[in-house]
C-alpha cells in the first residue's frame, strides 16, 4: 500500500523541496500551508495523488483538521513532517526591536504548531509512523534570525527528544537542522552575506531544499534511529559563535 506523508509548511522553500522528494519516492503527499493557497494546490496537482490541505498548525482546531482530513482522503498517515515554521528577522544585539508579539507568533508556530500536529498525527499512526521535525543550526548555536526564532528551534530540538522516548517504540521521532538554504524566497535576503557565510563553512556552499529532502528520506529509512537531532548544514556548526555571523 502507498505511504502517506503530510509536510507542513509546503508550498515553498525547504517544505516543497521534500514534498517533491517524497512523491518521488512513492509517497501520497498532503501538501500544507497557512496561507500560499493558490501556491500550495498547484504544487499539489504537479504531484501524483497528492492532494492540499490549508491550516494554521498554530490553530489546535486547523492541526486537527490537517490530520483527520488527510486520513479521510487517503486512509493512512505514515509520515509527518513538521516543517511549518515562521520568522522575522532582528539583529541579536537589538533586544529592544522584539516584540512580545514575536514571541507569541514564533513560539506558537514553530514549538506549539509542532506539537499540536505531532499530537494528532500519532493518534493516526499505525506503529512503524514516524515524525521528522525541521528545526535549524540557531537551535544548538547561538544563531538564527533572531533570538525567538533560535529558542523556538532549540525547543524543538528537545521536543524531539522528548517525543521519541514517550511514544517509542511505535512512532520514531527525529529532527534535521539545516543551516542557511538557498531557495526563491530567502535568496535575496542571504544574498548580501552568502559569499561570507558559504567561506566559513567547510563544504563551501548555502544548503539547498534537496539536501534536506535526502536527509528526510535517509531518516525514513533508518529504522534504528531515533530522537536524534542530525545538522545538515555543510559543517557550519562547526564553526565557533566568535567566528560566525551575529545577525
Amino acid at each position: 500500500m502507498t505511504r502517506v506523508a503530510i509536510v507542513t509548511g509546503s508550498s515553498s522553500g525547504i517544505g516543497e523541496g521534500i514534498a517533491r522528494a517524497l512523491a518521488a519516492d512513492g509517497f501520497t503527499v498532503v501538501v500544507n500551508s497557512a496561507t500560499s493557497v493558490e501556491a500550495g494546490e498547484k504544487l499539489a496537482a504537479e504531484l501524483p495523488d497528492a492532494s492540499y490541505v490549508q491550516a494554521d498548525v498554530a490553530d489546535p482546531a486547523d492541526a486537527v483538521r490537517l490530520v483527520e482530513t488527510t486520513v479521510e482522503r487517503h486512509g493512512r498517515l505514515d509520515v509527518l513532517v513538521n516543517n511549518a515554521g515562521v520568522a522575522r528577522p532582528t539583529p541579536h544585539g537589538d533586544l529592544d526591536a522584539v516584540t512580545r508579539d514575536d514571541w507569541d507568533r514564533i513560539l506558537g508556530v514553530n514549538v506549539v504548531g509542532t506539537w499540536q500536529v505531532s499530537v494528532a498525527a500519532v493518534k493516526a499512526m499505525e506503529p512503524g509512523g514516524q515524525i521528522i521535525n525541521i528545526t535549524s543550526v540557531g537551535g544548538s548555536r547561538p544563531l538564527g534570525s533572531s533570538i525567538p526564532y533560535a529558542v523556538s528551534k532549540a525547543a524543538v530540538d528537545h521536543l524531539t527528544r522528548l517525543l521519541a522516548k514517550a511514544i517509542g517504540p511505535d512512532v520514531r521521532v527525529n529532527a534535521i537542522a539545516p543551516g542557511p538554504v538557498e531557495t526563491r524566497l530567502t535568496s535575496e535576503t542571504l544574498s548580501a552575506r552568502a559569499a561570507r557565510t558559504s567561506a566559513m563553512t567547510p563544504l563551501g556552499r548555502l544548503g539547498e531544499p534537496s539536501d534536506v529532502a535526502a536527509m528526510v528520506l535517509g531518516l525514513i529509512n533508518a529504522p534504528f534511529v531515533t530522537g536524534e537531532v542530525i545538522h545538515v548544514d555543510g559543517g557550519i556548526n562547526l564553526v565557533t559563535h566568535v567566528d560566525a555571523p551575529r545577525d
